[in-house]
């Protein structure tokens, strides 16, 4: 089943576009080929060994997403992570990549998808700790990043299919990874730390950020690629996100509290140095303007565009090749919206928050809401 609603506002065209799985999805990622504007891909979440992977298209004349059989493929088990190379001028093959129990690297051809390396750095591969994430080097793409359950991160290099570096990364489970350069990565952990390693220097790291409070577990990281002094990591449970400057280890610069229920996903936009959006259990992706992030803490930071969703949102990807488009998965259901970004700078309404949680409560029906909170208007509803 898929969906479209359209609204012009000022010359400007809102879209919004949905595609519905027939099971439970969870990891979701944007090609970044110029040829695939609408392309994406989306794996399931079954308790099973079984799982799949979707390619799924938007005709953008027609406005339905289509999925093709040709191109999707089995998964053993969820794919934690699932991304096509960062390749936006199609100099390389269409390759793409996923983990779970392993690494596996796939190319995407025009009438299939072949599995072309399977990689595990476990010398019995029956036995290889789960991958929680991993993250694909932009500027070096041959070099991609896993993280582990066992402490470790693994740096591989994947056209020649060999680990580079293998490091004891924290004293816990590393749930999440993310690049900041050529050979520079992060990584975040259950013992509750945000990690910067240099592979120039393998013996050490720089701890930026803890958590404290015995420790919470940190669950994902995003590192801005346009400005990358700064990060945004999130805690478990927690409905705050934790933004941090590299050059002010331990304190955060700004902690975006406008989430009423844990948050599950965020992601730095790829366009802008101050824009960043974030989803969670409260079934909102909320967009900020971290432009002004001197202001006090204690005043607190406000979104300025708010997304309502039907379900708690689990997944959240804002496309690299096309800065316009964000794309969400909750449910079983994968909608992209057209941002209409950058956003003008307008401050929360904090009514619109009381609203939006009643809406959640008496009416079950499937909504996506696009909030300005300057002009106390909706500007594109399903």
């Amino acid at each position: 089943m898929e969906g479209r609603i359209a609204t012009d506002i000022g010359g400007k065209r809102a879209e919004i576009y949905t595609y519905e799985c027939e099971d439970r999805v969870y990891s979701l990622n944007w090609s970044n080929r110029k040829e695939h504007r609408f392309r994406l891909a989306v794996g399931t979440l079954i308790e099973e060994l079984e799982n799949r992977v979707e390619i799924i298209t938007l005709d953008d004349e027609t406005g339905k997403f289509s999925s093709d059989p040709n191109l999707g493929f089995k998964h053993d088990y969820p794919p934690t992570k699932v991304m096509f190379v960062p390749d936006k001028e199609s100099e390389h093959p269409d390759l793409m990549a996923t983990t779970s129990d392993l690494l596996r690297l796939w190319r995407v051809g025009e009438d299939s998808t072949q599995l072309i390396k399977e990689l595990t750095n476990n010398k019995n591969p029956e036995l290889c700790a789960p991958l929680t994430s991993f993250d694909w080097n932009e500027t070096d793409p041959k070099r991609l990043g896993t993280s582990s359950i066992d402490t470790t991160c693994t740096i591989w290099d994947i056209e020649k299919g060999v680990v580079d570096t293998q490091l004891i990364a924290h004293d816990k489970e590393v749930y999440d990874i993310a690049w900041g350069g050529v050979g520079v990565f992060a990584s975040v952990s259950a013992d509750g730390s945000v990690r910067v390693f240099d592979l120039r220097d393998k013996e050490h790291s720089t701890i930026i950020y803890e958590s404290g409070d015995g420790g919470t577990p940190l669950l994902r990281l995003g590192w801005n690629k346009q400005d990358p002094r700064y990060m945004a990591t999130l805690l478990m449970g927690s409905s705050k996100v934790v933004v941090l400057d590299i050059r002010f280890p331990t304190l955060p610069v700004a902690e975006l509290q406008r989430h009423q229920q844990p948050v599950n996903g965020l992601a730095w936009a790829p366009h802008s140095s101050c824009h960043i959006c974030t989803a969670g259990d409260d079934k909102q992706a909320l967009i900020w303007d971290l432009s002004n992030m001197s202001q006090s803490m204690d005043q607190g930071l406000d979104p300025i565009l708010a997304y309502g969703a039907g379900a708690e949102i689990d997944q959240l990807q804002w496309s690299t090749s096309q800065p316009d488009w964000v794309a969400i998965n909750f449910g079983n259901k994968t909608q992209i919206l057209a941002s209409l970004t950058p956003p003008v700078k307008v401050s929360l309404c904090q009514q619109y928050l009381q609203w939006v949680g009643q809406q959640g409560q008496v009416n079950q029906i499937e909504r996506w809401v696009w909030k300005s909170y300057a002009k106390d208007e909706i500007i594109a509803a399903q």
